[in-house]
């Protein structure tokens, strides 16, 4: 199961793909959230939720334990 990026909670700070070993984690380079900041999203067949993305986001909320697909901008490839 994949974690979620909660689109319009993320500030874009990318910390978690950084520590992604999946690097399913990439950041938008032209969608901007209702904060006015780009955000970061998980492509869920690579996730292996492993949780290092969930422990490293500095902003509570922006990451979800499951995968709630309704809450993260669709993954674009």
């Amino acid at each position: 199961m994949s974690h979620t990026i909660n689109s319009e909670i993320c500030e874009g700070h990318a910390v978690c793909r950084a520590v992604c070993p999946a690097e399913c984690i990439t950041r938008t380079t032209d969608e901007i959230n209702g904060k006015g900041t780009l955000f970061s999203r998980i492509d869920p067949a690579r996730c292996t939720d492993c949780g290092a993305c969930l422990a490293s986001c500095p902003i509570e909320g922006a990451i979800l334990p499951q995968w709630r697909p309704g809450l993260q901008k669709e993954f674009q490839k």
